[in-house]
């Protein structure tokens, strides 16, 4: 090897970020290491898991083959402290149990569960069913939808990467709310999901013979994404938000298709909303604003980081509606969450994300 190429390579090793992922047996932390596989800026240094420790990556997922010469660990304190960032791929109430320790030895934090999403900690704890373990860093983390927080993300130390539902349902209404276009309290968002938004642990409903050719609403009585979206939809309008969330389990496995039903203000036109949101959104990569008249399909996005968002105004009368697709498991979890750590390490914000979606 040449003198010019022992420096690039020496570059390039300085400027490699280590990352570990918590919980990389499930959908979301399998989706991280796809992800992460060919990213130019980090090494994934460490994967644990309790239930597969001692276990190759490749023995669990075969896709995976030849990416990775990694074995589950136990999460232990002293080996994910040695990253820069670390991902928490866990259950909700997992991340809160460690993440004081991690920041204090230096790495920074995205949890893709739901232990920082909401300030408001009785509620957070009503719809979680457990009291907070670290209530005095909930203020401080950074919501992590980029669209909205991208440099507040770039300068934190803990991101609570944002809900799939929330994230689809968001990215839709922001500019209505930031442009005050609609009335605040009667917003219908009507979501679908494919299963594996249910995550991979053994469920009778996520079974075959049960989700297959067969289409179902559930939570209507309440879902723990309502008072997330609700939450951030009022931060935004600064003002509270009325919003009725209904999801469905499709039988599918990937995606989310959101349909929201909103009032528009009087004298506000289709053409209007639609410059707005292009304008909103011209400097956001990972959001496409399609033409008037389109309609998304979640095949459109499948193992991509995009959301696509189109406009509608039946019969030209007062209601709008927005839709929204993602794929659940990148821009509403793990791609969204890389995303999240490009600009905490003041990486690229698009590095490793420039996936077109999958067709058919």
């Amino acid at each position: 090897m040449g003198p010019l190429a022992q420096v690039v390579v020496l570059v390039r090793w300085i400027k490699v970020k280590k990352v570990a992922i918590v919980g990389g047996t499930g959908y979301t932390g399998v989706e991280l290491l796809r992800l992460l596989a060919r990213h130019p800026g980090v090494e994934v240094c460490a994967i644990t898991s309790r239930s597969e420790a001692g276990r190759q990556v490749a023995d669990i997922y075969p896709s995976l083959r030849g990416a990775f010469d990694l074995a589950f660990e136990e999460p232990t304190n002293a080996i994910l402290a040695q990253a820069d960032l670390v991902f928490f791929a866990t259950p909700n109430g997992v991340a809160m149990k460690q993440a004081q320790v991690l920041l204090d030895a230096g790495a920074k934090i995205i949890d893709l569960a739901a232990d920082f999403r909401i300030q408001d900690i009785d509620v957070w704890s009503k719809w979680y069913g457990m009291q907070h373990a670290c209530p005095e860093l909930v203020a401080e983390a950074v919501y992590g939808l980029p669209e909205v927080n991208k440099n507040a993300v770039a300068e934190a130390r803990l991101v609570a990467n944002p809900g799939c539902y929330p994230t689809a349902v968001q990215i839709g209404l922001l500019p209505l709310i930031e442009q005050k276009a609609i009335h605040l309290q009667h917003i219908i968002a009507d979501c679908k999901s494919g299963v594996s938004g249910a995550g991979r642990g053994a469920a009778v409903g996520s079974l075959l013979c049960e989700a297959g050719d067969s289409f179902k609403a559930y939570g209507v009585a309440g879902h723990r994404h309502l008072p997330e979206i609700k939450e951030r939809l009022g931060v935004y309008a600064s003002a509270p938000v009325g919003l009725t969330f209904v999801p469905h389990l499709t039988p599918m496995i990937r995606g989310i298709h959101a349909t929201m039903y909103a009032q528009v203000q009087a004298n506000i036109h289709l053409t209007e909303l639609q410059a707005a949101y292009e304008a909103r959104y011209a400097d956001h990569p990972f959001v496409d604003v399609m033409p008037l008249g389109s309609h998304p399909e979640t095949r459109s996005v499948r193992g991509s980081n995009i959301c696509r968002v189109a406009l509608h105004q039946p019969q030209g009368e007062d209601t709008l509606v927005v839709l929204s697709a993602i794929d659940n498991l990148v821009k509403g979890a793990a791609g969204q969450a890389v995303h999240n750590m490009n600009l905490m390490l003041g990486l690229d914000e698009k590095a490793g994300l420039e996936i077109m979606p999958l067709s058919p």
